[in-house]
């Protein structure tokens, strides 16, 4: 099955005026240029000053001329290719195509109980599966669909996580970093010849650290898509209001595509805005909330105006359950991150923030795509879809539409028909068993996992230059002391008795 996205064939939601717009941006160029940017790098800081910026070497702060900053987003694609290991689930991000793609958790949750638990690597490569299987998954993050699975060491989550999404899934996937884990990453997808994108993602307020710096070097030069992404808290780690928020979201966003364009001019760029407001009451973010979507829908109309691509529709709901609450949660972020024109939104599988992901929910969460891309798809007008004939023909009752070839013809093209959701009439339900949209994700689960296959699977030679890969990455780390003695034992317990990696 090839990679479905949606064009969007009407205007985008716009939020801001022009002149709001304009303010936000000379907002942006003088946070840059007046209070600068944190790089703990020393590599980062002298390219930037051969550049042409201020460099404070005592606080590793940059600061950045405007022409600097217009010249660097003007170098970044607006529409480009990405390839995936099947070529059929090859993308083309920019425009006004929107993909909809994964979320991940740290653990997984028990469905009667709602109690999470550290999956093992059968659930691991199950809900990667799932996700290969659904029509509207088009991306698969890092570390998804979890952060690990149970008798990994925590230093080889993300080595063992691609390897399991390269294995079992043929899609477009992508790759975080921890300890250098981006260089046996980048071998990985050389390896499955597809490509990675990876983030740089900003600490706010307005610093990146040494260890983003290094991996985003490794990317970039490797020929991979980076992510710029701001992960703000308004009124924790940024200005409590929306528009102080996206200014300081906005340079520290910025600031990672100089850095990318200096380093390789026309670096391919997707620019993330991952942020949220505080609850107050809490600390904690207000997973969940309209802020949310009023800020990305902002951003999205921002970066068009900038020209960049946007990953700018996050959809973590704040409920601990697959339930009403999560499902408005999602599906009003997921529809005005549609509406607005970002061109990839995340929605599947996430339950409360990062804390939880499940598979049962994510098939669920594909009926609320299906049902956003065929809105984005809009009303098709023509001389056959306006059935000026059939209508003349079928004329008054007791005339009707149900035997014409015209219904026959138009009513799946039309219509969109959710895979999980209950569709029957209320005595069919009765008769049937009474299951709501869980119990029949539930069985969908089960048939995926029984029935799917990735196509195509990964080759021997593939196979074993993964393996030797990760084989390297293992040793590599337990050199460094960063895997015990004891996650040793588990783990080569857990590689011998699950067959891995051929089974």
């Amino acid at each position: 099955m090839a990679i479905k996205g949606y064009t969007r064939n009407f205007p985008p939601l716009k939020i801001l005026s022009e002149e709001q717009i304009e303010q936000i941006h000379t907002g942006t160029l003088e946070v840059l240029k007046k209070t600068g940017v944190r790089f703990d790098s020393e590599k980062a800081l002298k390219l930037f000053e051969k550049k042409g910026c201020t460099v404070d070497y005592s606080s590793n702060r940059v600061r950045f001329p405007e022409a600097l900053v217009e010249e660097s987003l003007r170098s970044c694609p607006s529409r480009f290719h990405v390839r995936a290991r099947n070529h059929e689930n090859d993308m083309v991000w920019g425009g006004n195509t929107t993909y909809f793609q994964a979320l991940s958790g740290t653990r997984t949750v028990d469905l009667d109980t709602w109690n999470p638990r550290t999956p093992t690597r059968k659930e691991y490569y199950n809900g990667i599966t799932v996700l290969d299987a659904l029509e509207n998954v088009s991306i698969i993050p890092w570390y998804t669909p979890w952060f690990g699975f149970k008798n990994i060491p925590p230093v080889m989550a993300m080595p063992e996580g691609l390897a399991a999404r390269l294995r079992n899934s043929s899609k477009f996937t992508c790759a975080g970093y921890s300890m250098g884990c981006e260089v046996f990453s980048i071998q990985l997808a050389q390896a499955a010849d597809t490509e990675l994108r990876t983030m740089m993602a900003a600490s706010p307020p307005l610093t990146f650290y040494d260890e983003t710096i290094d991996a985003a070097y490794r990317i970039i030069e490797a020929g991979f898509i980076l992510l710029p992404t701001s992960g703000c808290v308004y009124g924790g780690t940024a200005p409590a209001t929306i528009a102080g928020s996206l200014i300081s979201g906005n340079a520290e966003i910025i600031a990672g595509v100089i850095f990318a364009q200096l380093v390789k001019p026309g670096t391919r760029i997707i620019v993330q805005d991952f942020s949220f407001p505080q609850n107050m009451r809490t600390g904690a973010p207000a997973f969940g909330s309209i802020e949310i979507s009023m800020h990305q829908a902002a951003f999205s109309q921002i970066w068009h105006w900038y020209g960049v691509p946007t990953d700018g529709a996050v959809c973590y709901p704040n409920s601990k359950k697959i339930d009403y609450q999560s499902g408005y949660e999602k599906a009003i972020i997921a529809s005005i991150g549609a509406l607005s024109g970002t061109n990839t939104i995340w929605i599947h599988g996430a339950m409360y923030g990062e804390l939880a992901f499940h598979p049962v929910q994510a098939i669920i969460d594909d009926d609320i795509a299906g049902m956003l891309g065929r809105f984005l798809e809009g009303v098709d007008i023509n001389n056959e879809t306006m059935a000026k004939d059939v209508i003349d023909e079928v004329g008054p009752i007791p005339g009707h539409y149900l035997n014409t070839k015209h219904t026959r013809k138009w009513w799946k093209k039309e219509q969109f028909i959710p895979k999980s959701a209950d569709r029957l009439t209320h005595p069919e339900w009765l008769k049937t068993g009474k299951k709501d949209c869980i119990e029949l994700a539930r069985e969908k689960y089960e048939e995926i996992c029984e029935i799917h296959r990735v196509n195509p699977p990964l080759t021997e030679h593939q196979e074993q230059d993964i393996e030797k890969i990760l084989k390297e990455a293992r040793e590599h780390y337990r050199k460094k002391g960063l895997i015990s003695d004891a996650e040793w034992e588990y783990y080569q317990k857990d590689i011998a008795s699950t067959g891995y990696p051929y089974e």
